[in-house]
């Protein structure tokens, strides 16, 4: 028999007998017990909506950290007169703080080894200003379009692969 059980968001499972296996292995028991396990332990269905409910939290999550980014981007960048990359790293930076901050409590809930999960958090967010930096040289520079504009064009590029490497690297 398979028991589950949810901690803060996170189904684990145990196996109440592993001789036996689960009541499908041994013919008993219903329908329901009876659902295929994913290597990882959780049912694929269930695998598949915690990791639409990891994408929505992370989402959310970017959102404020966008929200910062965007709004430092402008202080530096139009108000401070400083070069977009270099306005674009310190922006970044602190987007990239908040959204480690709240995506290890929230989002993945990882409490353990936070320095190095940071540093692979912001190792990944590096490859989001490293891309936002090649789209500002071909785009603004290259085809002198508003940096602000490329800046919030980068965007869903940059969430989509960061979020990619950071559930399968910084948060594993």
């Amino acid at each position: 028999m398979v028991a589950s059980e949810t901690t803060a968001g996170t189904a684990t499972e145990t196996t109440a007998d592993t001789a036996a296996g689960t009541a499908a292995d041994t013919g008993a028991g219903t329908a329901a017990e009876a659902v295929p396990v994913a290597p990882s332990g959780v049912s694929s269905s269930g695998s598949r909506a915690r990791t639409v409910g990891q994408l929505v939290r992370y989402t959310l999550i970017g959102g404020s950290g966008v929200l910062l980014d965007m709004l430092a981007f402008l202080l530096l960048h139009n108000s401070a007169g400083m070069h977009e990359q270099l306005a674009n790293a310190l922006s970044t930076t602190i987007g990239i703080t908040n959204n480690f901050v709240l995506n290890a409590r929230i989002t993945f809930d990882r409490r353990d080894r936070i320095v190095v999960r940071f540093l692979r958090f912001y190792a990944v967010g590096m490859t989001g200003i490293l891309l936002t930096n090649l789209l500002f040289l071909l785009f603004t520079d290259s085809l002198g379009i508003d940096a602000n504009l490329v800046k919030a064009g980068s965007l869903p590029l940059v969430l989509a692969l960061q979020f990619v490497l950071n559930r399968k690297w910084s948060f594993a």
